[in-house]
């Protein structure tokens, strides 16, 4: 179990299953504050329109197929930092060879694999607009993201267990929990107020403003963990959600991932949605059942993490850094004669251009049609360029086993 917050169930999460459906006619306002009072917006609402102009000068920066490439990268490694943050380690190069098909022949490897497969399925689709318009923020949103992250899980994954009453109960993928749960210390609402806790929580958050949205995804966040809505799964749930409020609302073209940020100071946001989790201290913390200072202070994180991440991406992609790494990585696999000679020239036009037309690559590398095309071959072969089809033109890929070389400081090398 983990020290401080737990986000999937653990040993002493599911309880008495006699208490199945329980209603326990929670009012909703014991989730209350949803929304952060005046008292604290003035800094953070400084901290969101820092984070919008940021993320979207680091968007207009890149040409269109590296912003296309690289997301695919940053999409394996939201899966491997989102699936660190619960105890599961799949690094991303066994999560881009999950991609090709090639699984570990350990059963438990292979099944992280799987489920890394399965959280990047998810992501995809979300990437590609299944969220857009504030659906993350509703329940039929919420219910399709656990849908398509379950469904595609090894069925090992798929149970939980309870240790006292000795019985395993099945994830549904999508379906809202029936039982009662404990979160680390705390006791999440009964399964029978799940639908009205949530269609406040839809009011509430889906139909904010841009500003707000952004201001308010650190509370959605939590409040979406408060209410535990699945029998596991919830954890991943938020962080795809709040990936997609990002996304959606900042136009991030998913090239930057703040689950990276939350996996890297771990303690410090388990901390501080535990501290969430408390009730309103004194007359001075907000007129809601729980801690408005706790949320503010977990908002001034969240958007801080978020700031962090997109400099830090910002800095490893800066142009002439990039070009001068790449070709670096390409001067060294030619000495090895791992590539072909002009490799390099190929590279720096692709890196220029954003993409290359395969008829001017000989002309790139003078040196012929058929040579050219020997050397496109071993690039596409060592995985850092693609195209579409034979016919479209090459571009940039950053695969996973380069990323220490590439883009240091990603994800760790081991």
């Amino acid at each position: 179990m983990y020290d401080m917050y737990t986000f999937e169930p653990q040993v002493d999460t599911v309880m008495d299953a006699d208490i199945k459906t329980a209603d326990r006619d929670e009012i909703v306002s014991v989730m209350e504050p949803l929304l952060l009072g005046p008292r604290h917006r003035g800094a953070l609402t400084d901290l969101a329109f820092d984070l919008i102009q940021k993320s979207a000068a680091f968007r207009a920066s890149l040409p269109a197929s590296i912003l296309s490439s690289l997301s695919d990268l940053v999409r394996s490694m939201n899966c491997y930092y989102s699936n660190l943050i619960e105890g599961h380690s799949t690094h991303p190069v066994d999560i881009e060879r999950a991609l090709k098909g090639e699984y570990s022949n350990d059963k438990k490897k292979r099944d992280l694999q799987i489920e890394a497969k399965a959280h990047i399925a998810a992501q995809q689709w979300i990437d590609r607009g299944g969220l857009k318009g504030r659906r993350a923020l509703t329940v039929e949103g919420i219910c399709e993201t656990h849908r398509r992250f379950c469904e595609l899980l090894p069925e090992d994954l798929l149970w939980v267990e309870d240790p006292k009453a000795h019985e395993r109960v099945r994830i549904i993928p999508g379906e809202l929990r029936h039982r009662d749960v404990q979160v680390g210390h705390h006791v999440a609402i009964s399964p029978g107020a799940l639908p009205r806790f949530l269609e406040r929580f839809e009011k509430v958050y889906a139909t904010v403003g841009k500003t707000e949205s952004i201001l308010s995804a650190a509370g959605a966040h939590h409040r979406f963990l408060w209410m535990h809505p699945f029998l596991d799964g919830n954890g991943r749930v938020a962080r795809l959600m709040s990936h997609a409020i990002l996304l959606d609302t900042l136009e991030t073209g998913a090239v930057w991932s703040v689950a990276r940020g939350l996996a890297r100071n771990a303690q410090e946001y388990k901390r501080h949605l535990a501290e969430c989790d408390l009730h309103r201290r004194n007359d001075l913390d907000g007129r809601g059942t729980l801690s408005e200072e706790a949320l503010a202070a977990f908002t001034k994180f969240f958007l801080t993490v978020c700031i962090d991440q997109v400099t830090f991406m910002e800095g490893l992609v800066q142009p002439d850094r990039l070009r001068a790494r790449i070709l670096m990585w390409a001067e060294e696999e030619i000495r090895l004669d791992e590539l072909p000679r002009k490799a390099g020239s190929i590279l720096e036009a692709v890196l220029y251009r954003g993409e290359l037309p395969r008829g001017d690559a000989d002309a790139v590398v003078g040196t012929g049609e058929r040579q050219a095309r020997r050397i496109v071959a071993a690039l596409v072969d060592k995985g850092v360029l693609t195209s579409d089809n034979p016919r479209a033109p090459l571009r940039l890929l950053f695969p996973a086993t380069l990323a220490g070389r590439w883009m240091p400081g990603l994800f760790p090398e081991q």
